[in-house]
């Protein structure tokens, strides 16, 4: 098996046709179909399946090529690295859950390091996509928070995907309101109080267990439920309709944090507050002083 079958049949599966991809990729037809049969004799399953129109992918070569690109993915990051940079351009990529403090940490790292060329990313996402992230190396750095409910479950989950969770600290359950909100001047807030009010959570796809959830207090039957995929929208949602969202208090510096406050909430559940790197690798220069960053708010 080798990086260019797997291109070609990424390729096949993306055109629907061997001529088209033929085409596409500069090799005669019969040369890619000899490498697509020899790949199918090495791995022993069938990927593509010949119909009248051209070629559909079947459900084992559906799932082969998933693998097989995040495998290319990953040969071209190395090659673009050390192969094909005219300059050494420093990259630096986090994922991570919906933490207004990660994206201040990922600012302050960047200022440090006050580069004159650079390609950095960070993306603010669902439970599941830190952790594949991090996993297929797509990020050297994943933030998440683990709920008392859900700790052991991602004990699994990690140990799994050979993923290591590094525990920064541990914070109370907070309640977020606007800050004129009727309930923001109580000492403390119960759920029952907070029941004639929508709560925000945070959108996790296909993967809708409540073991994938950000927010503490997972399971609890809230009467009032909005859904949101951005940090942004659900602060926008708290301060149109006065709702809420529960929480580890880590309010940030940003325009919108700005108009919330946080209230200790009765009902108690922690909040482990950490990040997730490959199992025995070791952080670069920048994801060091990321994590310092992000120790910082301990």
């Amino acid at each position: 098996m080798t990086i260019l079958q797997l291109k070609y049949v990424i390729a096949i599966d993306e055109e629907c046709s061997m001529r088209k991809a033929a085409d596409r990729l500069y090799v005669s037809q019969p040369g890619l179909s000899s490498a697509v049969r020899d790949l199918e004799s090495e791995i022993g399953i069938q990927i593509f399946e010949r119909v009248h129109n051209g070629v559909v992918t079947t459900a084992a070569g559906s799932s082969f090529i998933a693998y097989a690109r995040n495998a290319v993915e990953q040969f071209e990051k190395v090659e673009n690295k050390y192969l094909n940079s005219g300059s050494h351009r420093q990259t630096f990529a986090v994922s991570m859950q919906h933490y207004t403090i990660a994206v201040n940490a990922f600012i302050d790292t960047v200022k440090e390091f006050d580069l004159e060329e650079y390609q950095y990313s960070i993306k603010e996402t669902q439970t599941s996509e830190v952790i594949e992230d991090v996993k297929t190396l797509k990020s050297e750095v994943g933030v998440i928070a683990l709920s008392d409910f859900n700790k052991n479950t991602f004990k699994k989950v990690f140990a799994d995907a050979s993923l290591e969770f590094h525990d920064l600290f541990t914070r109370d359950t907070y309640v977020y309101l606007r800050k004129d909100h009727p309930l923001a001047l109580e000492s403390e807030i119960s759920l029952e109080q907070l029941q004639d009010y929508p709560c925000m959570v945070f959108d996790q796809g296909d993967n809708t267990s409540f073991y994938y959830r950000e927010e503490a207090l997972a399971t609890y039957d809230y009467k009032k439920v909005i859904s949101t995929n951005e940090r942004a929208t659900s602060i926008e949602l708290m301060l149109g309709l006065n709702g809420y969202a529960v929480g580890a208090a880590m309010l940030g510096d940003s325009l919108n944090d700005s108009e919330l406050t946080a209230v200790k909430l009765k009902e108690e559940e922690k909040l482990t507050f950490g990040y997730i790197t490959r199992k025995g690798s070791e952080l670069s220069e920048m994801g060091q002083a990321f994590v310092k960053k992000l120790e910082a708010y301990k």
